[in-house]
């Protein structure tokens, strides 16, 4: 079959923070991206706010590089895929490796393979793609580069890798100097036979197949993500597989119920760096954007109009956690963080977005570029159940909604279970926890509350335990402050989906109960110093509450109605500690995820611009009596 030794296609997958985005920079500056002059940031592919914020890759972004040889050849096109590290954002993964022909998998010198290794690799063996084993952070004091490499050879094994899928070839690799080798260092060391990365490009124009085609076929274009630009309209990103995409070609649009209609190319556009610019023609194995087309979905294919030949749909994995997401409906909608206006502290008018309508809009908006969302509809006409792969995709959504002027209400985060020979089955994580020995006993103690099961446990030797365990997802909710409080904040945890199984019981994962307010006013520092001894507090002197919004976390493992709007009564009496200054012990700021953590069943959590309160579903705090003596009787 002919070949097109022009281009190649590869994405870099690996574990969250391993150095993914920062080797895609060195690349691009190195292959001649940018000009001399050009002021250049720091992970230039995270251009997402969240991306930046939270140092993570939320979407499967592409790029291309001119590659020019040492030979003098003609240059190549390497188009890059960078992937999402985290399992939470798998179907961004899925769609960027129906794009590529091979993988490069990142793999930190001291960490090793963690459980997003796993799930990234086990999709690209499954794709039946060619990897490319790149060590990175080999600088690192505590970097381990043999071990590292036969953990590896290991997890190819467990994933039932073949003959050719284990013959895979190595770079050692500091992405931060932009330093490539294909000879080992020492552990600690930057490469030192090079000082760039030549030898990383040569292993790829070398181990990464050039796109194949048949030149006898008609076109067949997959749509494997989407954008929007302001004069555009909705961008298609897709991959020509078969035959040319033409600027101004009429093609056959065959949709995901198998539909078929022709539609008109009014833009094509191709991927140079970071930006994208007109092209006239895409030939096979081009990564390419169209315009013209409004309603195109992910998974569609672009076609000939006189032999239209569908490719298969992408799929991804079923779906974990949901939550609710509805309008809001606390008695502070749309008054602001304080409830004294909108947006008092900027002066600027928000366009709050509080209808039942806009937020059912925004999440059919959602749904068209993110193929591993699904929202369903609930016995209320104002709240839909949002289902996802984990608990940090949900809270980017509600987080980004959040951003745009959204005011909601979120429910606690609940598993989605399947029945499996008339038994409920729910799905499973494998956690991967790295802590310091001393704290060993105490993360075992907690996973045993949280039914996890131990799998497997290593000591490299260092001071530090490596454990294995499979826990179901619902005891991962709110786990994660529990265990850095335990730890001392020196653990680090990670977990993948598993699978499902049986439902493991009852899991009480919150002994401590809520301290909700029982009236609405003005939060006062009298009040505060006399409950502080109650608790912990979660908000300041000023703050404006409501009845059944929840002020602080209670010593005892029942919720407590307390008045923290109570101001001091002013007489004409001297008082004997008059003169007594009272402190008051900093209230503990809880964010977005923290506040999904700590929820329970009966609350949820008020989402505003401005400010994340966590409040009772039943507000009146007679009708919550009712309900848990009518309970009790049950």
């Amino acid at each position: 079959m002919p070949t097109r030794n022009d281009i190649r296609n590869v994405a870099i997958v690996a574990h969250v923070d391993h150095g993914k985005t920062t080797l895609v920079d060195a690349m691009l500056k190195q292959a001649g991206a940018f000009a001399a002059h050009q002021q250049l940031d720091d992970r230039m592919m995270d251009s997402n706010d969240l991306e930046r914020e939270k140092g993570i890759t939320i979407l499967a972004k592409n790029t291309a590089v001119k590659y020019h040889p040492k030979d003098g050849g003609a240059p190549i096109t390497i188009n890059i895929i960078d992937t999402p590290g985290h399992a939470d954002f798998g179907g961004e993964v899925e769609r960027g490796l129906s794009m590529v022909d091979a993988v490069v998998l990142l793999v930190d010198a001291s960490e090793g393979p963690l459980p997003q290794t796993r799930f990234v690799l086990r999709k690209a063996l499954t794709a039946r793609l060619p990897v490319i084993l790149c060590i990175n952070k080999t600088d690192r004091p505590d970097a381990r580069i043999d071990e590292v490499i036969n953990e590896t050879y290991d997890l190819f094994l467990d994933l039932d890798a073949d003959e050719d899928q284990i013959e895979f070839p190595i770079v050692y690799a500091c992405a931060r100097d932009g330093v490539a080798s294909l000879t080992k260092p020492d552990n600690g060391t930057v490469p030192g036979d090079s000082d760039n990365l030549e030898p990383f490009f040569s292993t790829i124009l070398e181990h990464v197949p050039a796109p194949t085609y048949d030149a006898d076929a008609p076109l067949q274009a997959h749509v494997t993500n989407l954008d929007a630009d302001n004069f555009l309209g909705r961008i298609a990103l897709l991959r020509v597989e078969q035959g040319e995409l033409r600027k101004g070609q009429t093609v056959a649009w065959i949709k995901r119920d198998g539909s078929i209609s022709n539609v008109r190319i009014s833009e094509l556009l191709m991927t140079e760096a970071l930006t994208r610019k007109p092209a006239e023609v895409a030939g096979p194995g081009d990564i390419c954007a169209v315009a013209g087309i409004s309603d195109i979905m992910i998974g569609e294919t672009l076609a000939d109009t006189e032999n239209p030949i569908a490719l298969p749909l992408i799929t991804v994995d079923e779906p974990a956690i949901s939550m609710t997401i509805g309008t809001n409906t606390s008695p502070l909608v749309g008054r602001g963080g304080s409830g004294k206006g909108a947006d008092a502290k900027s002066g600027a008018k928000v366009d709050r977005k509080v209808t039942a309508r806009q937020v059912k809009d925004r999440l059919d908006r959602e749904l068209i570029g993110n193929v591993s969302l699904r929202v369903l509809d609930t016995e209320r006409p104002d709240a839909w159940e949002v289902q996802g792969r984990g608990e940090l995709a949900l809270a980017i959504l509600i987080e980004t909604m959040r951003r745009e002027g959204f005011e909601l209400t979120v429910g606690k985060p609940q598993v989605v279970t399947k029945e499996v020979n008339g038994k409920t089955h729910e799905p499973v994580e494998r956690l991967t926890v790295d802590v310091p020995e001393e704290h060993m006993g105490a993360v075992t103690q907690l996973m045993g509350i949280r039914k996890g099961r131990m799998d497997n446990m290593s000591n490299h030797g260092s001071g530090w335990v490596r454990m294995e365990f499979v826990v179901p997802s619902r005891g991962l909710i709110g786990f994660r402050t529990e265990f850095l409080t335990n730890t001392r904040g020196t653990g680090i945890a990670h977990s993948i989906h598993e699978g499902h199984e049986p439902w493991f019981g009852q899991l009480t994962t919150r002994n401590n109960g809520s301290l909700v307010a029982d009236r609405a006013g003005v939060v006062t520092a009298f009040a505060m110093t006399n409950l502080q001894e109650r608790g912990v507090l979660f908000c300041e002197p000023g703050t404006e509450v409501y009845e059944g919004m929840i002020v602080g976390e209670n010593s005892r493992s029942d919720d407590m109605d307390v008045n923290i709007t109570k101001e001091k009564k002013l007489t004409n009496m001297r008082s004997s500690n008059a003169d007594v200054a009272e402190s008051i012990v900093p209230p503990r700021k809880l964010s977005l995820e923290q506040s999904l953590e700590f929820c329970r069943e009966d609350e949820c959590i008020e989402v505003t611009p401005e400010t994340v309160r966590i409040r009772k579903v039943v507000l009146d705090q007679k009708d919550r009596g009712r309900t848990a003596s009518r309970a009790k009787k049950a």
